[in-house]
């Protein structure tokens, strides 16, 4: 008697697992996960990329800044001359030689500050950033899509399609599609705005 119920179990539990009872609720959570990750790459990409921008634009702005001093204080110096008929003049030759120590001294302010400028380096990292943040984007999106084929394929497939269909009521997920205006190749002349 025994034995004839241990029977009967083992054989549901054989039709059962063949039905899909693990494998189908697996397969449904694995691309749920990846749709996770899809949503973490892209939460990331949102906090990241502002920011970058932001430290960029700082980086640039002072040493704009810097390099505007630099320019004024050398237009102050030359707009300052001494004649030769001002070389006995203590006053006119005071007056050039602040200038010029105004000159010298912006000048080791920048030599000290930026012994390198550093905004055609922070423009390279950000378009790195950029770059590998839209890869691990991509990737996301692609293991999120073999993910639901998976699914699919699952649900869709003897014996699996009797659990996914009686037990679970299973629907096919959606894979990730791009939006129409992905599908036209954009125009490098038009984000340059140079389209002539």
């Amino acid at each position: 008697m025994r034995r004839g119920l241990y029977a009967v179990l083992a054989a549901l539990v054989v039709t059962l697992s063949a039905c899909g009872i693990n494998s189908i609720p697996t397969a449904e959570e694995n691309a749920k996960a990846k749709w996770a990750e899809v949503q973490n790459q892209y939460q990331r990409r949102a906090d990241l990329v502002p920011n970058l921008v932001a430290t960029v634009r700082a980086a640039a702005t002072q040493e704009r800044t810097v390099l505007r001093e630099v320019t004024e204080a050398r237009a102050s110096a030359s707009r300052i001359t001494v004649t030769p008929d001002q070389l006995t003049d203590p006053a006119a030759m005071q007056r050039y030689a602040a200038a010029q120590t105004q000159l010298t001294l912006t000048l080791q302010r920048l030599q000290e500050a930026y012994p390198e400028l550093h905004t055609n380096e922070n423009f390279l990292t950000l378009q790195s950033q950029l770059e590998g943040t839209e890869n691990r984007i991509a990737v996301a999106r692609r293991d999120y899509n073999a993910a639901v084929q998976a699914y699919n394929t699952e649900i869709r497939t003897f014996p699996a399609v009797i659990g996914a269909k009686v037990i679970y009521g299973s629907q096919p997920m959606q894979p990730y599609q791009a939006d129409e205006a992905a599908q036209r190749a954009p125009s490098v002349a038009d984000a340059f705005g140079n389209n002539q």
